[in-house]
């Protein structure tokens, strides 16, 4: 991009994008380490599907990390909550922390993402 109005406008709608979508994540990972707080699986969805469709606008740019670091955690996490599912059905303990602890993992996600966000940072590969 040539026009540095345009990269400049393109770099803070990016952002935007990256602010909504960690503060769902923010939700639903804070919401699954509470007790008793559920947050929609639906904010989660709808956080990643708006990563899928902007990240094409953010190739080549420094924010391209983020939106690889926030569809690479949420894939992880699914995968992790899906593979831990039956500690649930057959033993209750193991399964609330298993899932305890990829919630907290969740978390560091978000929060270590949306500090380098903050912070015009790039997340690693």
């Amino acid at each position: 991009m040539s026009d540095p109005i345009e990269a400049a406008r393109l770099d803070g709608s990016l952002k935007s994008v990256g602010h909504i979508s960690y503060l769902l994540h923010t939700i639903v990972a804070v919401a699954a380490v509470l007790p008793g707080a559920q947050a929609s699986i639906g904010l989660l969805l709808v956080a990643f599907v708006i990563d899928l469709v902007k990240r094409g606008d953010a190739v080549g740019s420094w924010q391209e990390s983020h939106f690889s670091w926030r569809i690479r955690t949420v894939l992880w996490v699914g995968v992790l909550y899906l593979v831990t599912l039956p500690l649930w059905f057959f033993f209750l303990l193991p399964g609330w922390i298993a899932w305890t602890l990829i919630s907290i993992w969740f978390l560091y996600r978000v929060v270590r993402g949306w500090m380098a966000l903050n912070s015009n940072r790039a997340m690693p590969a």
